[in-house]
């Protein structure tokens, strides 16, 4: 806890909160989703080593939500 009272929140995301997810996220959004730091997460993307599907738009990299959501174990 903080001192001010309040939960601190966890690195993951709930079970709604990864269905709720648009057709692509952002790559912090999905290292957030699988427990990697962003340091890992951008190494693997780079080496084209992450363990899901990734598209490179420009300088950005969007984790595709159905991919996922299908390695975490909740494709529809």
């Amino acid at each position: 806890m903080r001192n001010n009272g309040t939960v601190e929140q966890s690195k993951g995301m709930t079970r709604e909160e990864l269905l709720a997810l648009p057709a692509a996220v952002d790559l912090d959004t999905g290292n957030r989703a699988l427990g990697l730091g962003r340091s890992k997460g951008y190494a693997l993307a780079k080496r084209d080593e992450y363990p899901c599907k990734v598209q490179r738009l420009g300088k950005a990299y969007r984790v595709v939500t159905a991919d996922l959501l299908d390695l975490l174990g909740l494709a529809a």
